[in-house]
């Protein structure tokens, strides 16, 4: 009985254990962790709970442009597409589904026979004349509430605002794990052989660390090209630097220390010791700067979406739809802008109190990280 008692409390207080406490102690930290979850099962849930499930929610509307939110519009359908196919749940989930009807927004209709007499909605202050149309099968109308309004084409802003995190954190997610790659790769070989391989390799750092992180970014962006893969390459390889450098002095103060020196002495190879014996003893720094890195990439991100690098319409992002609206700021529409802005600040808030909980739980200051 005391030895069962004595591996429940030795694997109590195993180092995952006392970090896990002492992060969830810190209650901003648990908070940014909550959100980012919350906001991860959003980003997976996708068009499952989004009002406009076409793909992309690229639904337009002109008429509709730059409505303000809460408002509730009456959408009459006026012919139905036979051909299209009816996904399952999870490709919908995925990929969204494909309107099989055309619809416009009315200001009134009737059902006279087996046609409809209808008024087009053209403007708040304007009334169209009445149209007759051909009554459809089944529902011929129904209607929509925008809860946070449309944009500039009539899209609903809340269905692209939801779209929008999963570019965001997938840019994120692949950007860390190749930067994680590259850096404790090199950070380990640089940091255990020393030498002509540290200097080279330290080298290399410093070169890519003088270089401005959304101009290098911007570089690649050019030699590869627009589109959605190309950000998580571009950023991936403009964020490795901090990870290679606190891999190579996490190393370098470790390979000194005695149980590696018995890994050497009892012959076990060099890969073997870094990926069994160091890497696990260090894995606590690697994750805080892991999620400092992920919210840098979501900026990254959202800046070359801005400036027109990024993610290429019609794919929902949170910089594409700054850049979209920035121009109604200082009119009557500045939320077109403010919300993925919003969107933008509180995501990488999470991330930076996510790392700074991290850091405290692991204790990462009080352990030898110099270069």
């Amino acid at each position: 009985m005391e030895r069962e008692n004595g591996k429940v409390m030795e694997k109590f207080n195993s180092p995952l254990q006392k970090a896990w406490r002492r992060f969830k102690k810190n209650k901003l930290a648990f908070g940014g962790l909550l959100f980012v979850l919350l906001l991860m099962l959003m980003g997976i849930l996708g068009y499952l709970i989004t009002p406009d499930q076409t793909p992309q929610a690229n639904t337009m509307h002109l008429q509709l442009s730059n409505k303000k939110p809460g408002r509730t519009f009456n959408f009459l359908i006026i012919s139905r597409n036979g051909n299209v196919k009816r996904v399952g749940i999870i490709e919908k989930m995925f990929f969204g589904q494909q309107a099989d009807f055309k619809s416009i927004p009315v200001t009134s209709l009737r059902k006279v026979g087996n046609k409809i007499l209808a008024r087009e909605y053209i403007g708040d202050d304007e009334q169209a004349e009445e149209v007759v149309y051909p009554l459809v099968n089944g529902n011929y109308s129904y209607t929509q509430k925008f809860w946070l309004g449309t944009d500039i084409y009539g899209r609903d802003l809340l269905s692209r605002l939801i779209l929008g995190i999963r570019v965001s954190l997938s840019v994120g997610l692949i950007a860390v794990l190749i930067s994680l790659f590259i850096g404790v790769s090199l950070g380990a070989m640089a940091g255990y052989f020393g030498g002509r391989t540290d200097a080279a390799i330290s080298w290399f750092m410093n070169v890519i660390w003088s270089l401005p992180s959304l101009l290098l970014v911007i570089a690649i962006s050019f030699a590869l090209g627009k589109g959605f893969w190309q950000i998580f390459i571009a950023v991936g390889l403009s964020t490795w630097v901090e990870v290679c450098r606190l891999v190579r002095g996490q190393v370098m103060a470790l390979k000194e220390v005695e149980f590696i020196e018995a890994s050497k002495s009892l012959g076990f190879s060099t890969t073997r010791i870094i990926v069994r014996h160091i890497l696990p003893n260090i894995i606590g720094p690697i994750l805080v700067v892991a999620s400092a890195n992920f919210a840098s990439a979501i900026l990254l991100e959202t800046g070359l979406s801005f400036l027109g690098f990024g993610a290429q319409p019609p794919m929902p992002s949170w910089g594409g739809m700054i850049k979209e609206h920035y121009g109604y700021i200082i009119m009557d529409a500045a939320y077109l802008a403010i919300l993925p802005g919003l969107a933008i600040m509180l995501t990488v808030y999470a991330f930076n109190l996510l790392a700074i909980g991290l850091r405290d739980a692991f204790d990462v200051r009080s352990q030898n990280i110099s270069v």
